[in-house]
């Protein structure tokens, strides 16, 4: 896609107001500033999209935004980035802790907890500080997009993006469709996706969608290996990784996520399934109530730096 094509480029009119600009189009929201927004925020800014960051408090805004830019200072030292790349992305982005500032963007992306009472309250507050025709976005791993559409108005214009960590580095984003989402909001959609660089893959709503489903039984086996003694926990990544051509072992696949979102996920999957293979291993419970949670405590199957690093493990 060239770089100057724009939305209306990519889709014409026919879902903007009509008194619309241009720009307007070059801007989203994106609400919840942790680990998964402040990726989105990254990904789209990097692109050349302007974002606004909305977060719950002062505190936890300033801290994001510095935990964004330590992200991008470790990219600089990795050389995957340069100090002028940095720049231009955090001069795109800016944020605020009023919600009532979205109200006339396009899109509207959530990334808030994965967590149904969560979501439903920012939803119904969404649905009426936004604009009539804002399409609104959540981003989640296993909920139902149908049911958060039904605590809207808007109920056609409700879609979830299912982006995986880390999102500037995965090309995939899951498009999931409600029941009452229109075609046209898949497609206008579906064309800011691809706007970002991200390859689609389109998929109608059912519990953990395509990546979500397919990964957590392989992660839960991943931790039964380990707690039945098959292998230490550097064994079983190192087996997956060379045995099946994967970048990231399961563990450490495990750790990258948050070893508590992982829970929760397969939780939410448990719940909504009844199947066996979605049912938390008991290490993982473990870990998750000593507050081991993976890279962003430096703590869960393996031990890790303030970077991020792995540096051994207690398995």
């Amino acid at each position: 896609m060239a770089a100057e094509e724009t939305l209306r480029d990519l889709l014409g009119s026919s879902l903007l107001p009509d008194d619309s600009q241009e720009d307007v189009l070059n801007r989203i929201v994106v609400v919840g500033a942790g680990q998964m927004g402040l990726g989105i925020a990254h990904a789209v800014s990097a692109k050349g999209l302007e974002v606004l960051i909305v977060e719950k408090s002062e505190e936890s805004l300033v801290q994001s935004m510095q935990n964004l830019e330590a992200e991008l200072d470790r990219k600089i030292a990795r050389w995957a980035m340069t100090e002028s790349d940095k720049r231009a992305i955090m001069s795109r982005i800016t944020s605020t802790v009023d919600l009532a500032e979205i109200e006339g963007y396009r899109i509207v992306i959530e990334s808030v907890p994965d967590d149904m009472a969560i979501k439903t309250r920012l939803f119904r507050r969404l649905d009426t500080m936004a604009s009539p025709h804002t399409v609104l976005v959540t981003n989640t791993s296993t909920l139902s997009v149908t049911e958060l559409a039904e605590k809207t108005t808007r109920p056609e214009r409700v879609i979830g993006m299912h982006f995986l960590h880390p999102v500037p580095k995965r090309p995939l984003v899951e498009i999931v469709r409600g029941l009452k989402t229109s075609d046209e909001t898949f497609s206008f959609v579906e064309s800011f996706a691809r706007m970002i660089g991200k390859s689609v893959v389109e998929v109608y709503e059912s519990p953990g969608y395509v990546t979500t489903r397919v990964i957590l039984p392989m992660l839960n086996e991943a931790m039964y290996a380990l707690m039945e003694g098959v292998a230490n926990a550097e064994g079983i990544d190192t087996a997956m990784r060379y045995g099946y051509d994967f970048d990231y072992g399961p563990l450490s696949l495990a750790d990258q996520m948050g070893l508590d979102e992982v829970m929760k996920w397969m939780e939410t999957m448990f719940r909504e399934t009844g199947d066996q293979k979605y049912r938390p291993c008991p290490l993982l419970r473990k870990l998750v109530r000593a507050g081991h949670l993976g890279v962003k405590t430096q703590h869960g199957f393996f031990l890790y730096d303030e970077n991020g690093r792995p540096t051994g493990s207690d398995f």
